[in-house]
């Protein structure tokens, strides 16, 4: 199946589509299947991670999946155990050879935890060498972002944050832009917290387009700029999901869903010590 997803273009000229699927949170088992099911359903930009054990599987999907390498758009992290000019370079080497890959095409910085900056060397290293096409952060708020573009030659293409209705990161996205960093969403529908499925004001505005709350909520995102990789392992949810370009939420109703927003994370705060400590101590390998 072949859908016409908008490119953004990142700021080193490499383009992004700007709707992709997530496997956050696939167990390995499934991941494989669900991977093939988006692919079959139009999807062409794929992200994991190394922290989601299930790099394996998607290398799998895009291998027999027979799709030209080109077409396709393979994000993957670095996880704070793993970071450092030396340790960065290795983790790099072990995610693209899970993944079955020659390079990639963005590779972020997980979290903004341990030696951020020997990790920005090295990937800035492999971002000259080909090794990957674009390379950017993750889980970082303005002021680590600003930080770590000062002190280094080449500026993250992305920033991939919690970004959805609850929590729409606008003054955020307005420094990223300012900087040239694309701002790309995870958890769009905040896990289905706050009733997020069920909200009237998402309802209404679905009703009016026979669209469901999931796609109204990914053409919010879409229309202001923002790329979003939703997940699910449901192959009919994954084909909903994408079909979101046949429609435009109108200057009104961007403003009602303006006003869901309560300036918090769901989830939790990677400002607060107790959390960075926690993320700190989470280790994926031996």
């Amino acid at each position: 199946m072949s859908i016409d997803i908008p490119q953004v273009t990142l700021n080193n000229g490499v383009q992004m589509p700007i709707l992709g699927f997530g496997v956050y949170q696939i167990p390995a088992e499934q991941t494989e299947q669900a991977v093939a099911d988006a692919l079959a359903a139009g999807y062409r930009l794929l992200d994991t991670a190394a922290a989601y054990g299930n790099e394996e599987a998607v290398g799998r999907a895009i291998l027999k999946s027979g799709i030209p390498r080109e077409e396709l758009f393979v994000t993957t992290k670095l996880w704070v155990q793993d970071t450092g000019e030396e340790n960065t370079q290795r983790a790099f080497d072990a995610s693209l050879e899970r993944l079955g890959l020659d390079y990639l095409d963005l590779y972020l910085i997980h979290q903004p935890f341990g030696d951020v900056y020997g990790s920005w060397r090295a990937m800035e290293r492999l971002n000259r060498e080909g090794r990957v096409r674009a390379i950017g952060v993750s889980n970082f708020h303005p002021d680590r972002l600003v930080d770590l573009i000062e002190h280094h030659d080449v500026t993250p293409a992305v920033n991939q944050i919690e970004t959805h209705p609850f929590f729409q990161r606008t003054a955020d996205q307005e420094i990223m832009r300012e900087r040239g960093v694309q701002i790309e969403s995870w958890g769009p529908f905040a896990e289905g917290r706050n009733n997020l499925f069920s909200d009237p004001v998402l309802t209404e505005i679905g009703a009016g387009y026979g669209k469901s709350v999931a796609q109204v909520v990914l053409r919010w995102l879409v229309q202001r700029g923002v790329v979003v990789i939703p997940k699910s392992v449901r192959a009919e949810r994954m084909a909903q999901n994408i079909d979101v370009f046949d429609f435009a939420l109108t200057d009104e109703q961007m403003a009602r869903i303006a006003g869901m927003d309560t300036g918090a994370s769901l989830f939790f705060d990677h400002r607060d010590p107790a959390m960075v400590s926690r993320i700190s101590s989470v280790r994926i390998h031996d």
